[in-house]
């Protein structure tokens, strides 16, 4: 019979699960040594506490001693022209909380610890844990009583502010990274944020939504609207910044009223359909009804949009007006309102419009976004509103993985369908 005690678990990649450092044993041995002298897990004094600071100070004594050349109490050393000199005190910031460490130090001051550095505060998973914190939504008055609660740790808003700032280059890298030459279908959707600049404002902050050639959906930008409105130069600002940035023609843009944004698809990408986006439409409608009412609403609605054509969508509204326009007579009106502008989608064929109307991936983006704005109720300055949102789509693409589980649908019937429809723009491999 195979040992299986020994067998080290296969990740979803198949590769070998590392094995882990601390066996069964010894950690029976630490926990059984903590229960005796009655220390507790966490805390400043407790278990992992203390090992963190006993593995720390071991490894930064085999700095020094890689340093020296020679072993502790070692007679090679003498006359060799440099020694260590004690130890320094020092308190750092780690992911279980604060740890106090004994740092050796040399005689002629050339040592040069790694592990901690010099000047080094907090390693490096506690800035992370700051960073997650901050990527949920979390105040910085938030943060700060959660690490003193969990951890016993005091830190400055100051502090919090450099940790997150550090966001700021990977961001502008982000905003500013290259995308595909051809995106079949691009989501423009807007959430309002509340910015203080000398007073509270509504802003509007825009985000782009790619589905590209593969059928990986991703985010290809933020942006946060002038106060004054969105306005043609404004999204012909965009625009021109997503085809500098190598978008060079989109075959469907999806949007919802945006002032000026149609205009300026047209000069930008002069090909592109202008589409009501029938997500959004979907979401208006059910934000006039009582929640229980949202699965029958939603199951009448898709037989307008999946009609096979005008007629046979102009007829499945009616019937949804029989049904529900006695409870309901503003969903009702915002269809027929917006219907010279929803009708083209009908013109597509049936897996071009199931990539549109797939709600899963934008209704989850959109849902993060607007709990982690909620939770912090209004952002200081518009850097701060981008770094949370950024953070925030950085977490959920994190979760999901590089283009896994966030493909479309029956995508290569749709490619193919994309490929007809949109005759020699789909790039061939």
């Amino acid at each position: 019979m195979q040992d299986t005690a020994k067998m080290t678990r296969k990740p979803e990649s198949g590769k070998p699960a590392p094995r882990p450092l601390i066996d069964e044993e010894l950690a029976d041995q630490l926990l059984g040594k903590a229960q005796a002298e009655g220390a507790e897990l966490l805390g400043p004094d407790g278990l992992l506490s203390q090992v963190t600071r006993a593995v720390l100070e071991r490894a930064l004594a085999e700095e020094m001693t890689g340093h020296l050349g020679y072993e502790k109490h070692d007679p090679a050393g003498r006359g060799s022209g440099n020694s260590r000199n004690g130890t320094t005190p020092k308190t750092v910031l780690t992911d279980i909380g604060a740890v106090d460490l004994a740092v050796p130090r040399d005689r002629d001051g050339s040592f040069e610890p790694q592990i901690v550095r010099k000047g080094q505060t907090r390693l490096d998973g506690f800035n992370e844990r700051i960073i997650a914190l901050y990527a949920r939504g979390m105040t910085t008055r938030d943060i700060r009583a959660h690490l003193r609660e969990i951890y016993g740790v005091e830190v400055s808003p100051d502090l919090i502010s450099r940790v997150t700032d550090a966001v700021v280059d990977e961001l502008q890298e982000w905003q500013a990274r290259p995308l595909d030459p051809v995106y079949p279908v691009v989501f423009i959707d807007a959430l309002m944020v509340k910015i203080r600049d000398g007073v509270v404002t509504n802003r509007a902050v825009y985000v782009a939504i790619g589905i590209d050639c593969e059928g990986a959906k991703q985010v290809l930008g933020l942006w946060i609207g002038p106060t004054t409105g969105e306005s043609a130069k404004f999204w012909l600002s965009v625009l021109s910044e997503l085809k500098g940035r190598g978008v060079a023609d989109v075959c469907i843009v999806c949007c919802d009223g945006l002032t000026g944004l149609p205009d300026a698809i047209g000069v930008v990408w002069p090909q592109a359909v202008v589409q009501l986006c029938v997500v959004h439409l979907i979401r208006a409608s059910l934000r006039y009804a009582s929640r229980k009412y949202w699965a029958p609403l939603a199951k009448d609605l898709r037989q307008i949009y999946t009609a096979a054509d005008e007629a046979a969508a102009a007829a499945a509204l009616e019937a949804f007006a029989a049904a529900w326009g006695d409870r309901y007579p503003a969903i009702i009106k915002l269809w027929r309102s917006h219907w010279a502008e929803f009708t083209p989608f009908l013109a597509f064929p049936p897996e071009v419009r199931r990539v549109i109307y797939t709600t899963n991936l934008i209704e989850s983006m959109n849902a993060r976004l607007r709990k982690v704005t909620r939770n912090r109720g209004q952002f200081p300055s518009e850097q701060a509103a981008l770094k949370v949102l950024y953070l925030a789509i950085r977490n959920l693409e994190d979760f999901r993985g590089p283009n896994a589980g966030i493909r479309s649908s029956g995508w290569k019937q749709a490619l193919q369908a994309f490929t007809i429809y949109f005759d020699g723009r789909i790039p061939t491999p």
